[in-house]
């Protein structure tokens, strides 16, 4: 079960198989990193296609360390081009790229097995909210006006409706008129009063606002 199904000389069964093999685990592993997570049409088809194009490459270069070296090269001159991933997709990828790996060498159970065990782990650790942010940890922008000194502005706010605070920013916007400062928070409440923002507003001038929840990609 766990040997490899490619012959020296490749014959057409053995392509096949390896190709619908990671060609069906590409379209699960795209289910599974679908499941209760915001996700775009191109990242799924990309974790469903790259398996067996990984495969192939790996069956095209089998043992031959010349083409190994130039497809090594050519893989290394690839910048990608569209915005940056969060860490689940991140692991989406190396996960099929790993599936691949296996296939292209014709080890079939051994991805299949792999694809599994990942699988149970990352649909275990997606209904546990496993490393999931607390819904009262936000990160709060506050714009305030040059004049005034934002050095414990608003620490008796804090004090009253969150139960720790820091200031992780400051950056100054409009031509240098304004300051934009920006807090991590841990509110008291699971979400932000209106009496809370009101009580800023009236001491930044009723200028910006925006308090909401940190994503994934920020914590990057």
């Amino acid at each position: 079960m766990f040997n490899s199904v490619i012959s020296n000389p490749m014959t057409l069964s053995a392509f096949v198989l390896c190709m619908a093999a990671a060609l069906v685990l590409g379209l699960l592993n795209a289910a599974v990193f679908a499941f209760r997570s915001r996700h775009s049409g191109s990242l799924t088809l990309t974790l469903a296609l790259l398996p067996p194009v990984v495969a192939l490459i790996i069956m095209m270069v089998n043992g031959n360390i010349g083409a190994g070296l130039a497809v090594a090269g050519t893989f290394s001159l690839v910048r990608f081009r569209s915005a940056p991933g969060t860490g689940r997709e991140i692991v989406g990828i190396f996960l099929s790229t790993a599936m691949g790996l296996a296939c292209g060498m014709g080890f079939i159970g051994i991805a299949a097995l792999f694809f599994v065990i990942m699988a149970a782990a990352i649909v275990l650790l997606s209904a546990l909210r496993f490393g999931t942010a607390s819904n009262r940890y936000r990160t709060l922008r506050i714009t305030i006006p040059e004049n005034l000194d934002y050095d414990g502005l608003f620490d008796d706010l804090f004090e009253k409706y969150t139960t720790g605070h820091e200031l992780v920013r400051v950056k100054t916007t409009n031509m240098g008129t304004l300051y934009e400062l920006s807090y991590d928070i841990y509110l008291k409440d699971s979400e932000p009063s209106k009496q809370f923002i009101d009580d800023i507003r009236c001491r930044n001038g009723n200028l910006n606002i925006i308090c909401g929840r940190q994503s994934d990609q920020e914590v990057l």
